[in-house]
């Protein structure tokens, strides 16, 4: 089912999920040690992210070093694909430009449509770790839009070889990401919100929204997106802070402000187990603020604490 479908359909607030890949060399218990749990809340969908490959350099028995590419959380697909089956609800695998050229796009487009995957959150995604600044692959997407168009095509039977008349049709639903505090490589909040109507004029079906600790920003993010004609459905992205070194990772990586009577907070904690506990609260309280407010979908970050969210949608629902 695709996600367009459950926000059209809900007569309440819906509640999703996301989560990491388990590392190379673990099994998938791992995923389903980890969402048993919330599958109490009956999540409408699953997200699993894509984490792209990352040059190594490994020494060899000579002294000398040899470039290699590694991927320390395989596996996006066959997870999207053991979730649809083992739980019988719907996963949105990431789909992002990073390590991709545009054939390996469409044979991977088309794996996940014969494994009826029918939603793609489309992202740019990062920079690689030994890049200054996003590259893309050779015969790759520079932006999300290029990338947005390549699966519209699909859907409408455009493939890359121009041999292929009347091409099998795909059924994705799109989704595209949402900044309320602006994309940090954005010049202004005016530019980011016109690009994300063009993502969203070109085709997107809904908007999911980086993580923010601060719902008046999501708030002032969604005016500003419907003042511009942005009518897409727009889901806040939600996540805990449970420990002291937060307060400058996050910002540093995911470039979102830390209230201040959070941060404040937070470091009056002794540890990590009062910091999961101000991070829960926190947290509940934006998650009942966004229902009031009459948000579509909390869609939960997990992220490694499952608890922690458990607590926290025990308490909404």
């Amino acid at each position: 089912m695709k996600v367009i479908d459950h926000l059209n359909q809900a007569k309440d607030t819906l509640v999703s999920f996301e989560i990491l890949p388990p590392l190379k060399g673990k099994s998938i218990s791992s995923i389903y040690d980890h969402l048993d749990p919330l599958m109490e809340f009956k999540p409408s969908w699953i997200n699993v992210t894509y984490h792209r490959s990352e040059t190594m350099f490994k020494k060899k028995s000579d002294g000398t070093f040899e470039k290699v590419e590694v991927r320390k959380r395989p596996g996006t697909v066959g997870i999207c694909a053991s979730i649809m089956n083992h739980y019988k609800i719907d996963a949105v695998p990431h789909f992002i430009c990073g390590g991709f050229n545009k054939r390996e796009t469409e044979d991977a487009l088309i794996d996940l449509n014969f494994l009826n995957v029918e939603n793609v959150l489309v992202l740019r995604g990062d920079a690689a770790k030994n890049e200054a600044s996003f590259e893309p692959e050779p015969g790759g997407h520079s932006y999300a839009i290029d990338l947005l168009k390549q699966v519209l095509d699909l859907n409408n039977g455009i493939y890359l070889d121009e041999d292929i008349r009347n091409g099998g049709k795909t059924n994705f639903c799109i989704g595209v990401a949402g900044y309320p505090e602006k994309h940090f490589e954005s010049p202004n909040p005016e530019i980011d919100l016109q690009r994300l109507k063009e993502k969203v004029d070109a085709g997107a079906s809904y908007i999911m929204t980086q993580m923010f600790f601060d719902n008046q920003k999501f708030y002032d993010f969604q005016k500003a997106c419907r003042a511009i004609g942005i009518d897409a459905p727009i889901i806040p992205g939600l996540k805990p802070i449970t420990s002291k070194k937060q307060l400058s990772i996050l910002p540093r990586i995911f470039h979102v402000d830390i209230p201040t009577d959070l941060s404040n907070a937070i470091m009056r904690c002794k540890n990590d187990q009062e910091c999961e506990i101000v991070g829960q609260e926190w947290l509940t309280q934006q998650s009942k603020e966004l229902k009031k407010f009459g948000v579509p979908v909390l869609h939960y970050y997990t992220l490694g604490k499952p608890k922690v969210i458990w607590n926290v949608v025990k308490e909404i629902l």
